[in-house]
């Protein structure tokens, strides 16, 4: 995802950011695919980690937790807000997530897969199919709804994502149409895939 549209728009709102992320908890967000999870330890990547509620979480959970973010300024405000947490920092975006090495128990992609262009998407599922360990879980949240105009985003449906799956040699476990946005916005609601390998 280049810096222009997408990553400029979140840079210089991450402060921002930090705060509406946080105001929502991990369980809030992803209560219905916590069932999935499997014990930890497990290794886990989060990929577009944002200000890291997420990764934090789930390091706090007794996961090994990579945490991949292409925004600079994100993972700072991440690293100023859970220090210590066990999770490790790097930069990296999507489509191909260079340098990342699975193989991975779980890979969450939280508020993220919407940014990518249709071209992309297909790629990008490969390469996250291709860092799962066998039986590992690929967890995406979808924003649906009408796409803002100030940043690139997609409205792309729960069944697009199974379909790239399936191609990407993932089966489809579940998916939930988690309802209203948590963050009030009356136009916004989503969606939850979960994809297994193998």
């Amino acid at each position: 995802m280049e810096q222009t549209g997408v990553q400029g728009y979140y840079a210089e709102s991450a402060e921002r950011l930090g705060r509406v992320y946080e105001s929502v908890s991990f369980e809030d967000v992803h209560g219905t695919l916590l069932d999935l999870l499997p014990e930890a330890p497990a290794r886990v990547l989060d990929v577009g980690a944002g200000t890291g509620r997420d990764a934090a979480a789930l390091a706090g959970r007794g996961y090994t937790v990579d945490a991949v973010e292409p925004v600079a300024e994100l993972r700072r405000v991440a690293e100023r807000l859970h220090p210590g947490g066990g999770v490790t920092w790097r930069a990296g975006a999507l489509p191909e997530i260079p340098g990342v090495t699975g193989p991975y128990d779980v890979v969450l992609l939280s508020a993220v897969w919407m940014h990518l262009r249709p071209e992309e998407r297909p790629v990008a599922m490969r390469r996250l199919a291709g860092l799962l360990a066998p039986g590992g879980l690929l967890l995406i949240t979808l924003r649906r709804g009408e796409p803002p105009v100030d940043r690139r985003m997609f409205d792309v449906p729960p069944e697009e994502v199974a379909g790239h799956g399936a191609q990407a040699g993932l089966r489809l476990l579940r998916t939930v149409a988690d309802g209203a946005d948590r963050l009030g916005r009356d136009t916004v609601h989503w969606h939850a895939v979960a994809l297994q390998l193998g």
